[in-house]
This record gives structure tokens, C-alpha cells and sequence, in this order.
């Protein structure tokens, strides 16, 4: 099994180039599905966050009021630390499971860890053979943010500027896809990369 990260900032294009990268055969493991699952109504993680920040992160039917949890976190280093250390460890241990599981049922997959914080979260870059960034500039994201997901501009302007910056991923990258243009530009530069990945994982066998 082959293992590589991919990440980019918040609405870089990171989904795009992994959608084209499922449609060549990779077996995608997106940290953001982990992260909604650990979380689940009954799960030891989610009971974690609520004896941290209070019952108010709660819905009544007992599952996360995700918006009540932002509102706590954002704009508040300790408290985004606190339930990253909550979160990421479990989140760590489930794509483990899933890794494992893409290994068993084909020896030489290669496995895309679809992982928007690599870099804030800190951890070892040595599990990845290569590390894949998408980007585009904080101006294109922020508008892709306002007009795609109906952000305001200043909680745009806010999630950019909370990541990690483009300097800080591309200098743990060994490829970079420029997501700047567009869709169909992104998506050709997604087949090209993936090329030259499979020519670099082939070239080592």
C-alpha cells in the first residue's frame, strides 16, 4: 500500500483533485468524514467535548451543535487547541483502521488521506511517501467561500486566516496544484499530478 497526504486551505480545490484522483483508482480516506463520525450521538469523544465546553455544544436529541461549538473555538487559540486534542487523536486512530482496511483488500492501493490541517495538526509527515498541497490564493477562497457556502465576509476572511498559509504547506509539499483558475484547469492539473504520482510510486517498485 502506498500512503499519501493530500491538503489545502479551505475551499482551495482540495475535493475537486480528490474526486479526480477516485475516479483513478485511489481509495480516498477524507479526515473531515473521520472527524464527523467520531463525534457520532454516544460516542466517548463527543461526551469528551461536552464535559469540556458545557451541555450549550449539545442538541437536544444529543448530538453536536456544531454551530455552538464554533462560536465557543473560533477566534480562541486555547479553546481550538483543547478539542484538537480532544478530536485528532481519535480521528488519527480511525483513518489508521481505514488504511488498514484499504491494505487488506489490495496490497498495492494507494490511499489518499484527504487532510486539510497536515500542518496545524502537527503530526509525523514520515507515515506519507508524498505530500500533495491545493492552492489558491486567500482572495479566491475567501469569494469561493462567500459565494458557494454563503459565508459573511468576515467569517471567510476568519477560516483563512486561521490555517495554516500556503508558504507553510508548500514547504512540506512535493507536489503543488495551483487551484487559482478554473474547475476544468484545477481538474486537468489533478490528472497531471496524479500521473506523475503513479510514475514516482511505480519507479520504486
Amino acid at each position: 500500500m502506498h500512503l499519501i497526504a493530500l491538503t489545502g486551505g479551505i475551499a482551495s480545490g482540495k475535493s475537486t483533485v480528490a474526486q479526480c484522483w477516485h475516479e483513478r483508482g485511489a481509495v480516498i480516506v477524507d479526515a473531515d468524514v473521520l472527524a464527523r463520525e467520531v463525534v457520532a450521538p454516544g460516542s466517548e469523544v463527543l461526551a469528551e467535548i461536552a464535559k469540556r465546553f458545557g451541555p450549550e455544544v449539545l442538541e437536544s436529541d444529543g448530538s453536536l451543535n456544531r454551530s455552538a461549538l464554533g462560536a465557543v473555538v473560533f477566534g480562541d487559540s486555547s479553546a481550538r487547541q483543547a478539542l484538537n486534542g480532544i478530536t485528532h487523536p481519535a480521528i488519527g486512530r480511525l483513518a489508521q483502521r481505514r488504511f488498514d482496511a484499504a491494505a487488506r483488500a489490495d496490497q498495492h492501493a494507494i490511499v489518499v488521506y484527504d487532510i486539510p490541517l497536515l500542518v496545524e495538526s502537527a503530526q509525523s509527515l514520515d507515515r506519507f511517501e508524498l505530500v500533495v498541497t491545493v492552492e489558491a490564493g486567500p482572495e479566491a477562497r475567501i469569494q469561493r467561500l462567500i459565494e458557494h457556502r454563503g459565508m459573511e465576509a468576515s467569517e471567510a476572511q476568519g477560516r483563512v486566516a486561521s490555517q495554516a498559509t500556503t508558504e507553510q504547506r508548500q514547504s512540506v509539499a512535493d507536489f503543488v496544484i495551483d487551484a487559482n483558475d478554473s474547475l476544468e484547469d484545477t481538474k486537468s492539473r489533478a490528472h497531471e499530478v496524479w500521473s506523475l504520482i503513479e510514475a514516482r510510486l511505480h519507479s520504486q517498485l
